[in-house]
């Protein structure tokens, strides 16, 4: 407990961290993994209160990339069953958009899948982004778009972008084996371009595609490097029809670490719990709202997440609540009516029907 209590108090100093402390993290065993939980809870609380930031995802341009990502079911020759479509019209983006915010999102992430956009996808976008700032003022804006050309940060940031993400996924050494279309600097200089532009720098990596503590431990000092504002932590969504299908390295555990890991970098940074947390977190997605402060609200882009009702109620449960809410429920969680929580038993002991074991 005091190793861990030392590198909280070094974050909460805005110390950073060596390589080898966070290797200390990465590869805690799990009898110590609750006094890890605790202490990299401290600067999260600290920074953030009990606040969790609900961001929402809209594809806008889903499958056929020409980029050969090996984690992507979107990627070239890829066979995942996904649904695959062009640009949405903005009558669609703003009707996606308007389910996210009306369930609380304070960011709306709009994203489409291929190398990078053309000037003229940049230009199609920016009715959708003037929409999207006419009708939910105060709604942060957030593009992924892949990798951007000279000038085209700067056309997003006047049509009303206020963030970019680009992902640096994984370490620099090891970038080549999951990506041989672009190279990890391609992605760094995205995140400079879109920094330089004046918007919010959003990156951060994927876990369990076959990388070490080592890898994590680089990618998460390569993050820092960027001084990103948010970094979203995925874990691997295994898709059958893509290179690293059948790859499950991860389990709740080891997902704990790395979140741990990535708070101790970034203390005061948006760390946000992203795609897979659902599969490989499973019931211990609550506890990992100590470590994160934002989360993606219900569906990611080609995989469905748990109901957005169920992220809420996760959130309220664990005794945190969303980051802009202005209700306010005096009822104690007892006061709450669940009716269909209430099952009689019609199985098992007395019954033609075999027992729920």
């Amino acid at each position: 407990m005091a190793r861990f209590d030392v590198l909280s108090d070094k974050a909460l100093r805005r110390d950073p961290l060596t390589r080898d402390e966070l290797l200390g993290v990465l590869g805690s065993d799990d009898d110590a993994l609750m006094d890890l939980v605790a202490a990299a809870a401290r600067p999260r609380l600290r920074a953030f209160g009990r606040t969790v930031k609900l961001n929402y995802l809209v594809n806008l341009k889903s499958g056929l990339c020409p980029e050969d990502c090996t984690y992507c079911s979107q990627r070239l020759g890829s066979t995942a069953d996904v649904v695959t479509y062009t640009w949405l019209k903005p009558d669609r983006t703003a009707e996606a958009v308007r389910a996210g915010v009306e369930a609380g999102a304070a960011r709306v992430c709009l994203v489409a899948s291929g190398r990078g956009p053309t000037d003229r996808d940049v230009d199609r976008l920016r009715p959708a982004i003037e929409g999207i700032k006419a009708d939910h003022p105060g709604v942060e804006v957030c593009a992924c778009l892949g990798l951007l050309s000279e000038g085209q940060a700067e056309r997003l940031r006047a049509s009303g972008v206020d963030a970019y993400n680009h992902n640096l996924n994984t370490s620099g050494e090891r970038y080549a084996d999951i990506c041989t279309t672009h190279t990890f600097d391609d992605r760094v200089e995205t995140v400079g371009k879109a920094k330089a532009a004046g918007l919010s720098p959003c990156s951060g990596l994927i876990a369990g595609m076959g990388e070490g503590d080592g890898d994590i431990a680089d990618a998460l000092l390569a993050l820092r490097g960027l001084e990103p504002d948010s970094v979203p932590v995925n874990f691997l969504i295994p898709f059958e029809g893509t290179p690293l299908a059948g790859r499950w390295d991860l389990d709740p555990r080891r997902c704990l670490r790395i979140l741990a890991a990535a708070r101790l970098v970034f203390p005061d940074t948006e760390v946000r719990l992203a795609a897979g947390r659902e599969v490989h977190l499973r019931g211990m997605q609550s506890t990992a709202l100590y470590l994160a402060n934002s989360i993606f609200l219900g569906d990611y882009l080609t995989s469905e997440g748990q109901p957005g009702r169920a992220d809420l109620e996760m959130i309220r449960d664990a005794g945190f609540t969303v980051l802009g809410s202005e209700e306010e429920d005096e009822r104690g969680d007892g006061d709450r009516e669940r009716p269909e929580l209430v099952r009689p038993r019609h199985r098992g002991a007395g019954t033609a029907l075999p027992p729920n074991a």
